[in-house]
């Protein structure tokens, strides 16, 4: 497993699972992430190489939070719901459980 940098953006996946944000939000600040760097994933903003994607896993009904640290970022034509992430790498490098 990576080291994770508490103090690095990043960017929360809901899958649609708004009820679970709070939850969500609190498991990430037990981990260590400062609360003020967690943001809600938006299709039209993507984060920088370093930063961290956190997401509910596995849709409809995750039981745990996937965090994922950004390796690249390409120029993208946004699509659908996935917008400009589409064009971001990722590599998987540790889990929460959502209690």
């Amino acid at each position: 497993m990576a080291e994770i940098d508490t103090q690095k953006d990043v960017y929360l996946f809901l899958h649609g699972k708004m009820d679970l944000k709070e939850k969500a939000t609190n498991a990430l600040t037990a981990k260590g992430f400062s609360a003020d760097k967690i943001t809600m994933a938006l299709p039209t903003k993507v984060g920088d190489i370093g930063d961290y994607m956190a997401m509910l896993w596995m849709p409809p009904n995750p039981d745990h939070i996937k965090i994922q640290q950004i390796t690249k970022v390409e120029h993208v034509e946004p699509e659908g719901m996935i917008g400009l992430w589409k064009g971001v790498s990722k590599e998987d490098i540790d889990t929460v459980p959502l209690e």
